[in-house]
C-alpha cells in the first residue's frame, strides 16, 4: 500500500512540473520570438531493473509493477513561428534556422526577438532588456550609426544594415547544430554551451516584420487542464490510500 503512496506523490511532483512549464508558455503566448517548451516525461524503472543484481531482495508482484513516471531534461521547440509584419524598419523576423548575436558587453547570447531601436548614442539595442543588449554584426562588434540624421536605417533580406541606401553593417547570426546546448537565461535569451556556425543560405531576414510566439493558446489551455487533472487524480488516490491505510490499522488494533 505504501508503494502506491510513494507512486502517486511522484506523480504529484511530475505533474507539478509540467504545470509549471505550461503556465510559463501560456504566459508568454504574446512574447515575441518565444519558442514553446515540452515537459517530457518517461516511466521509471523499479528498482531491481534500474539496479540489477544490487538489491538483495525481490517481490514478483512489486518487481512486475511500473516505477511511475519522472521528468527528463525539459526539451524546447524551436519551429518557426509565425511572422507578423510591424511596418517599423528596426523591426526584423529571422525565417530560417538561425539567432541574432547581442550582447551587455560582458559575455554574447542569442535571441530570435527582432525588436530592435537606436540608443541615443546611435547603438542598434534590442528593445526587451532595457536597451542593455547591444546587436552585434557578423564581427562580433556592436553596431554602430555614427550619425542617425544622415538618413533612415533599413535591413535587407541578406542581413545589411543601410543608411540611406548605403550598407554600414551586417547583422551577426547564428546556428547552432545541437540546439540543445541552448539555455533560456529570460530577457527573451539564450546562451549557449556549443560552438556557433554560420547560418544556412536558405535563412533569411525580413524587415518589418516581428516573429511571433510559438505557443499556440488552444493547445497551451488543453495542456494546462489536462495536467490540472493528472494532479487531481494522484492527490485523490493518495487519499484514498490514506484512508484505507488508516482503516487497517484502526481494525488490526480491534482485534488484536
Amino acid at each position: 500500500m505504501t508503494y502506491g503512496l510513494w507512486l502517486s506523490a511522484g506523480g504529484l511532483q511530475v505533474n507539478e512540473y509540467r504545470q509549471s512549464v505550461a503556465a510559463n508558455n501560456m504566459a508568454n503566448i504574446d512574447t515575441v520570438g518565444f519558442k514553446r517548451d515540452l515537459a517530457v516525461i518517461h516511466e521509471r524503472d523499479v528498482e531491481s531493473a534500474a539496479r540489477p543484481g544490487q538489491q538483495p531482495f525481490s517481490d514478483r508482484l512489486l518487481d512486475s509493477l511500473s516505477g511511475g513516471v519522472w521528468v527528463r531534461p525539459t526539451y524546447t521547440s524551436y519551429d518557426q513561428g509565425h511572422l507578423e509584419q510591424t511596418g517599423r524598419n528596426l523591426d526584423t523576423a529571422i525565417f530560417g534556422d538561425g539567432f541574432f548575436r547581442v550582447s551587455d558587453g560582458t559575455t554574447e547570447n542569442y535571441t530570435r526577438d527582432g525588436r530592435f531601436t537606436l540608443n541615443p548614442d546611435g547603438d542598434l539595442v534590442m528593445v526587451a532588456g532595457s536597451g542593455r543588449y547591444h546587436l552585434l554584426d557578423d564581427n562580433g562588434t556592436p553596431i554602430h550609426v555614427a550619425d542617425p540624421t544622415l538618413g533612415p536605417i533599413a535591413i535587407g533580406k541578406d542581413g545589411a544594415v543601410m543608411q540611406d541606401g548605403t550598407a554600414i553593417a551586417r547583422l551577426g547570426l547564428a546556428d547552432f547544430t545541437d540546439k540543445t546546448q541552448l539555455r533560456k537565461i529570460g530577457e527573451n535569451l539564450f546562451e549557449n554551451d556549443g560552438d556557433a556556425r554560420p547560418v544556412t543560405p536558405q535563412t533569411t531576414v525580413l524587415s518589418g516584420h516581428v516573429e511571433r510566439s510559438t505557443v499556440d493558446p488552444i493547445s497551451a489551455l488543453t495542456d494546462m487542464i489536462e495536467v490540472t487533472r493528472a494532479y487531481e487524480m494522484n492527490a485523490r488516490l493518495i487519499s484514498l490510500q490514506d484512508d484505507t491505510l488508516g482503516q487497517v490499522v484502526g481494525r488490526v488494533g480491534r482485534i488484536g
